[in-house]
């Protein structure tokens, strides 16, 4: 619940991305095996992806899906896997996609298949040879999803990623499935490598420099946060900043008074896509003029999607967060 209600407030759409819960009963072990399996199998033969098909993986409900042929037909159901399935080339391939898709400009000429509820007939309409679900919403779309299946289509459930790591095996698991595995290695190496330049970056922030960072996921009077296990919290400790609720986890509700006793040097909103303003109604919160944020005027915006959707942006969200953070260190 707590990962819709933060989907529809901050991005119009969820693990949410966002985002923000449970894993689904991720076989994690047995997906890692599987994929490397597979990568052993394509460097042992010399052959391509493609010719790894027909393959049999399990998701993250830890059903058996066999897959026939390489997919040229896909529906996302969740715009995290839509921006990964794009990013791994595969945006000819993609024939639907959710409401609350944004991302890359190209989703604008797809075929809507729902939101939070899907549209199974208009999914089976469109004639899918695959449709990449999600853990965070499969559970309340079992009925649906077992229509896919008894419809002949391929329905496979991404985990639910809660980390960076588990953003990496988001993508591995795209692309596998789709016979994109080198791309997706591709993208998962370069994403490391930004985030160590990052890194690396904010090693010039001594620890007598290090600023305390409060995330506002969702505005007053019902106000949320991000604390340890959440993106908000991987990326701070990328950038060398702490996470001012890093006491609380996941993705919770806060007191304003809570809020005030943590006293944290930068405060942070995600939600400047749905509501007027936000930097100005947090600098005008009564009581609020003490808090260090505040006081000193470090209260910034910045995209919920680039900081709370599991894919190949999470490292521009990083950066996004490093600049408000240290703009003395980021700026460009």
């Amino acid at each position: 619940m707590k990962r819709v209600l933060l989907f529809l407030l901050v991005s119009m759409f969820t693990a949410g991305l966002l985002i923000g819960c449970g894993s689904g009963g991720t076989d994690t072990g047995s997906q890692d095996q599987s994929t490397n399996d597979s990568s052993e199998q394509t460097e042992d033969t010399g052959e391509t992806a493609e010719s790894a098909f027909p393959l049999t993986v399990t998701d993250a409900l830890d059903n058996e899906v066999t897959i026939d042929d390489k997919p040229e037909r896909i529906v996302s159901v969740i715009p995290s896997n839509t921006e990964i399935a794009f990013a791994l080339g595969l945006g000819d391939e993609i024939v639907g996609v959710s409401d609350h898709d944004n991302y890359p400009e190209e989703v604008k000429e797809k075929e809507r298949i729902g939101g939070l509820e899907m549209n199974i007939e208009v999914i089976i309409s469109l004639k899918p040879d695959l449709v990449l679900a999600h853990a965070s919403s499969a559970e309340s779309s079992q009925e649906g999803l077992q229509q896919l299946r008894d419809s002949g289509i391929d329905v496979f459930v991404v985990h639910d990623a809660q980390d960076i790591e588990g953003t990496y095996q988001s993508i591995k698991q795209i692309g596998k499935v789709t016979g994109t595995e080198e791309k997706a290695a591709d993208i998962v190496s370069g994403m490391k490598e930004d985030f160590a330049s990052i890194s690396e970056k904010a090693e010039a922030v001594s620890e007598d420099e290090r600023k305390s960072v409060f995330f506002e996921v969702s505005p007053a009077p019902d106000i949320y946060t991000a604390g340890k296990n959440t993106f908000f919290d991987a990326l701070l400790q990328v950038v060398h900043a702490d996470n001012a609720a890093k006491e609380l986890d996941g993705w919770v509700p806060i007191d304003p008074e809570a809020i005030l006793e943590m006293n944290p040097d930068v405060i942070v909103t995600t939600y400047g896509s749905t509501v007027d303003n936000p930097v100005k109604k947090v600098m005008n919160r009564d009581g609020w003029g003490d808090m260090n944020a505040v006081a000193n005027e470090q209260v910034y915006d910045v995209p919920s999607d680039l900081v709370s959707r599991p894919g190949p942006r999470l490292t521009e969200g990083a950066k996004e967060i490093a600049k408000v953070v240290y703009p003395e260190i980021f700026e460009e």
